[in-house]
């Protein structure tokens, strides 16, 4: 391993060259993600509303409820929906 003023050149190569690797994977799969979407689209699909979904499903239920109940709450102080129901 060679050491040039205090860093490992072999291992910092290394780790460099893995990170590259691993983005090239992520930007294949990225790519895949999106040909998806274009085909749930294509076939009639709310890709916006798919991506909610998607995004829901990576939280815990409780995490879910909680901001369902400030987003219901935000949106009757705006007045956006009926008045904030009384517990």
């Amino acid at each position: 391993m060679s050491d040039h003023g205090g860093v490992a050149a072999d291992q910092l190569r290394s780790f460099i060259e893995r990170i590259e690797r691993l983005e090239e994977e992520k930007k294949v799969i990225a790519d895949d993600i999106k040909d998806v979407y274009a085909e749930a689209k294509g076939n009639g699909f709310d890709v916006k509303v798919m991506r909610k979904i998607v995004s829901l499903r990576k939280r815990k239920p409780h995490e879910r409820e909680e901001e369902e109940a400030v987003l219901d709450l935000y949106l009757h102080a705006l007045g956006m929906i009926g008045p904030v129901p009384s517990e």
